[in-house]
């Protein structure tokens, strides 16, 4: 294991990224590879993957045996589901996604890289950019991830040939930029044979850039969302119902971002109403001020009709309440999403029953070009969608916050997640047309 120390590791920052790309590009190999090289790995993991190793007749170990944990995962040779893991260097901590790489599990790339601050999105140097590179790179640009990190792999195979690795660089950077991506660094990688991964490669010296390590140790950091919209969504009223505190009654959340003050103005959502914070209790302690994500008790002044579902915002910035919603999804179930499909919308704490109205553009990925009123969204779809709720809901734009700007469609049947959604964002979609759905009994 690597030797920092608690003190060290207080000083260092926190990066959160995920790893994307197509079925055996390496993705497990090259997060097995940074783990083994950067000395996060325990002696006893070790010589475990050495064991499964052997068995296969392999010579070295396969790194990737450290991320494939699942045993179906390690039968088939392919991750089938986010595998999380946490190392350190001297410099920064890390919180990593292994994201599987077969269409059918895009999916899962979501949820790997909805709260990712970087992006690590593989090629295979042999095959250049495909169908699922083009779609990894727009769903990081969906859940506007900060930092993409372009590693061309496998460079062994093809003679570390710089012109192989420019030409996928500078197709792959071209796409991005068109999706609107902030910045792609590219670096080519061997992440079996460990070339530019941790150490430097040697049968790269026309390569001058940074290590895929050395990248996540150096860019810069700023999910910092204490100076952001404040926000409280409302998980558990808490009445104790005790001699101590007879009138004693908390609104208990997750800080989902920015800052809560003691006497600071704030309204209550949907309903508005207006208030002021009396009191707030962390961890058992009254403290005067409290940010994300810590998890506090709100005491509030006057006696308001508060549940479950309901966001405490400032009052000088509460968000506006709308039933009805425009917003940008990547579809992520097996059963399309069709026009007049009546869901569930999970928005922060509060479920509501919803309508999809409109499905104005599909997003074809080779060109970037729009597909107007499909229809429907079929699995690993991105699209535009426009949704009517049964209840107003305060909604942020995910440009603003990605926690309140982002929902999800649920089928209301068996509570299958359909849908991940971002509130306002645009593939510069055409305009809307009139809205023709027919009345069936279930508009809002």
């Amino acid at each position: 294991m690597s030797t920092t120390t608690t003190e060290e590791l207080s000083a260092t920052t926190l990066l959160r990224f995920a790893t994307a790309g197509s079925v055996d590009d390496g993705k497990s190999t090259l997060v097995g590879r940074l783990l083994h090289d950067s000395k996060s790995v325990l002696a006893d993991q070790l010589e475990a993957v050495e064991r499964v190793s052997a068995s296969r007749g392999q010579e070295g170990p396969d790194l990737a045996l450290l991320t494939d944990g699942l045993r179906a995962e390690r039968e088939q040779g392919i991750t089938i589901d986010v595998a999380y893991r946490y190392f350190a260097t001297p410099r920064r901590r890390f919180i990593l996604a292994d994201t599987p790489g077969h269409v059918q599990y895009t999916r899962n790339m979501v949820t790997g890289a909805s709260t990712a601050e970087l992006t690590v999105i593989l090629v295979d140097a042999r095959n250049g950019v495909v169908e699922q590179t083009r779609r990894h790179a727009a769903i990081a640009a969906l859940l506007r991830v900060p930092h993409v990190v372009l590693a061309v792999n496998k460079m062994d195979l093809v003679g570390y040939a710089e012109s192989v690795f420019a030409a996928i660089a500078e197709e792959f950077t071209a796409y991005a930029t068109e999706l609107g991506v902030p910045e792609v660094t590219a670096i080519p990688i061997s992440a079996l044979e460990g070339d530019n991964v941790v150490e430097p490669s040697a049968h790269m010296d026309w390569y001058g850039g940074p290590t895929v390590l050395e990248h996540l140790e150096t860019v810069p950091v700023a999910h910092d969302l204490r100076h952001c919209h404040a926000r409280l969504p409302v998980q558990y009223v808490i009445r104790p119902q005790s001699a101590e505190h007879p009138d004693y009654r908390g609104y208990a959340g997750q800080i989902a971002a920015g800052t809560f003050r003691v006497g600071e103005s704030v309204t209550v959502l949907p309903s508005g109403r207006a208030t002021k914070i009396a009191g707030i209790d962390l961890l058992g302690e009254s403290v005067d001020v409290a940010w994300t994500p810590q998890s506090v008790t709100l005491l509030l002044e006057d006696d308001i009709d508060i549940s479950r579902g309901d966001l405490i915002v400032p009052s000088k910035d509460a968000p506006p309440t709308t039933q009805d919603i425009e917003a940008t999804v990547c579809h992520v179930a097996d059963e399309s999403l069709r026009v007049g499909h009546r869901v569930l919308l999970k928005h922060g704490t509060r479920t509501v029953k919803a309508i999809v109205k409109d499905i104005p553009s599909r997003l074809t990925l080779d060109d970037l070009s729009l597909h107007p009123h499909p229809g429907q969204l079929a699995a690993n779809d991105i699209g535009r969608v426009k949704i009517r709720t049964a209840e107003p809901l305060p909604v942020d734009s995910y440009a603003d916050s990605r926690r309140t700007g982002s929902f999800i469609l649920i089928d209301p049947n068996d509570g299958t997640t359909l849908t991940a959604g971002m509130v306002g964002e645009s593939f510069a979609a055409p305009e809307p047309v009139k809205d023709e759905s027919d009345d069936d009994g279930w508009d809002f």
